[in-house]
């Protein structure tokens, strides 16, 4: 396998999105990302998969600059929607839909199927080396979705989203951003990674929370 990006050097993420970049460098541990240069264009997100469209961000970023790049795609499935929204978290009230839209789209859906609440936040890293080998690194949150909005911390369906692993009732965006990290899905997921970038990895492939 090629160099790892190590901690002199800063990793390459596929994203400008400086909240993203931020948070990912304290779930990683590294000292610095580094964001996608703006000459570089993305492909459209039309995977079916979290990983097809993570792994679509990874590839573009590595083949545009022959660097190491890590890329993420991440959404919310509701058991009672079929796993909708899905990859389509993001616009799933259209294609400039705001968080708030998208919200109450997925409340008003989940009270209309009149059944579980259940939900499940997952999250892809997927990574490149500079030889081209890709990895996949999953993490899931799962948890119900609460019948009213709370917190004012996090971001898209944070507000209604109650994690199975907080056991007095608060919301997602009612933790504080180092209780958010060690159980999101976001946080799960770039666990496995540090631990490949570490050298703790058996090699590149697909790697999911046990």
């Amino acid at each position: 396998m090629s160099k790892q990006a190590g901690a002199s050097e800063p990793l390459l993420v596929a994203t400008r999105n400086e909240h993203k970049l931020r948070e990912l460098a304290q779930m990683l541990g590294v000292r610095r990302l580094e964001p996608l240069p703006e000459s570089v264009e993305l492909p459209p997100e039309d995977g079916e998969t979290f990983a097809a469209n993570a792994l679509l961000k990874a590839r573009a970023a590595h083949d545009a600059t022959g660097r190491a790049a890590i890329a993420d795609d991440s959404g919310i499935e509701a058991a009672d929607l079929g796993g909708k929204p899905g990859v389509r978290s993001a616009r799933f009230a259209g294609e400039d839909a705001t968080d708030e839209q998208n919200l109450e789209k997925l409340m008003h859906e989940v009270a209309a199927a009149a059944g579980g609440r259940e939900v499940a936040y997952v999250c892809v890293l997927a990574y490149v080396n500079e030889a081209g080998e890709e990895g996949t690194f999953e993490g899931r949150c799962t948890g119900t979705l609460a019948e009213h909005l709370r917190g004012s911390g996090g971001f898209g369906y944070d507000p209604a989203f109650l994690p199975d692993d907080v056991g007095d009732g608060r919301t997602i965006a009612e933790l504080s951003p180092q209780e958010k990290n060690a159980l999101s899905h976001r946080g799960r997921a770039a666990q496995l990674l540090a631990a490949h970038l570490a050298g703790a990895g058996a090699g590149l492939g697909t790697e999911e929370e046990p």
